[in-house]
């Protein structure tokens, strides 16, 4: 095969942490799909993808408000995540170019009410799970898995979670109001935990902030919200 099926170019809205590779999420930035999100996935069980496949040719990691040209072999199937497409792992990524903030600024989703639905919290969270059995209905009334919004009340917490249940391990949290609701998600930016883990714990008041968000993989009969991406002014 000389070229893949098709080809997406997408803004790098999140390239977290997901299990032991990546997830890269973002949204066409012009055309007939302009506003549209991606999320391309790898055939593994979870698909996450890998470091390679997350690299351009030079070597270099795609990263947030890279414009990339994906290559793509077909949309992918999942219960709820309806913006996956299977990567075409034969192909390089290519680095078209670098999205500035007013670019991802007219990207942000303006809606009000519950993101995706409330109701369910983990020990640790505030509406920051969906049960499974209603994961794909809460994102066809909401219209994808993922979203950028912009918050004005950001607080990081950092934090030892799991003492209760004998398994005990840091974690960095996001807290904001938005739409009138509090939530309070795991954030999983790679960035974003560095910097927090490298400090003592504590809650640390951020204030306005872009956030992606990503409903999860089910885990235990949920589907978490986590904050892929925090991007600050």
């Amino acid at each position: 095969m000389t070229k893949p099926a098709y080809l997406k170019t997408i803004v790098c809205l999140a390239a977290s942490r997901k299990h032991s590779g990546r997830c890269i999420a973002g949204k066409v930035l012009d055309g007939d799909e302009v506003g549209t999100w991606i999320r391309p996935v790898s055939k593994r069980p979870s698909g996450e993808l890998s470091a390679l496949d997350c690299r351009y040719q030079n070597a270099v990691s795609a990263a947030l408000f890279d414009i990339i040209e994906l290559p793509i072999i077909g949309s992918a199937s999942h219960s709820f995540q309806i913006e996956n497409h299977f990567n075409d792992d034969k192909f390089w990524w290519k680095k078209k170019g670098e999205a500035s903030w007013k670019q991802i600024g007219n990207l942000v989703d303006k809606f009000t009410g519950p993101i995706w639905e409330n109701g369910s919290s983990s020990y640790n969270g505030r509406s920051d799970r969906v049960p499974e059995d209603r994961a794909a209905q809460a994102v066809i009334n909401f219209g994808s898995s993922l979203t950028l919004i912009d918050v004005g009340d950001l607080e990081i917490i950092v934090q030892i979670e799991g003492a209760a249940f004998n398994n005990p391990s840091r974690h960095v949290r996001g807290h904001f109001t938005y739409s009138g609701n509090q939530y309070r998600m795991m954030i999983t930016d790679p960035s974003i935990e560095a910097e927090f883990f490298a400090k003592t714990d504590g809650t640390y008041r951020i204030g306005r902030a872009l956030l992606c968000l990503s409903l999860g993989e089910p885990y235990r009969g949920f589907a978490y919200k986590l904050i892929a991406a925090v991007y600050r002014p």
